[in-house]
């Protein structure tokens, strides 16, 4: 983690998918909770009379990991990590249940 800020490349990845794609009345957010430590996408808004509501991506970073608590997207945010220079075993797939982390080739926990 030394010499790595994962607080900025966080973001950098994230605002990536802040890009709305969608139609009607929706919006994408990002909600960077810096001082905590929490990274969100969120969509919301409206898709004719059906609220849209949702967390597409929610990253944490704890200790020296970066949890991946949430994701949504189809690339995958922990390969989108490791292109920007974050060490796979830097990186907890927090949605995988804790015993079927170790089954993966990022950190257990």
């Amino acid at each position: 983690m030394e010499g790595i800020n994962y607080s900025k490349i966080i973001q950098e990845v994230l605002k990536k998918h802040s890009i709305d794609h969608f139609q009607n009345e929706t919006e994408i957010q990002l909600i960077f909770d810096k001082e905590n430590h929490h990274y969100q996408v969120t969509h919301l808004g409206w898709k004719e009379l059906d609220r849209v509501y949702g967390i597409i991506i929610h990253v944490d970073i704890k200790g020296d990991k970066i949890w991946i608590q949430r994701d949504g997207t189809e690339v995958g945010v922990a390969n989108e990590l490791i292109e920007a220079g974050i060490p796979k075993e830097n990186i907890v797939l927090g949605f995988h249940a804790p015993y079927k982390r170790k089954f993966t080739d990022f950190a257990p926990e």
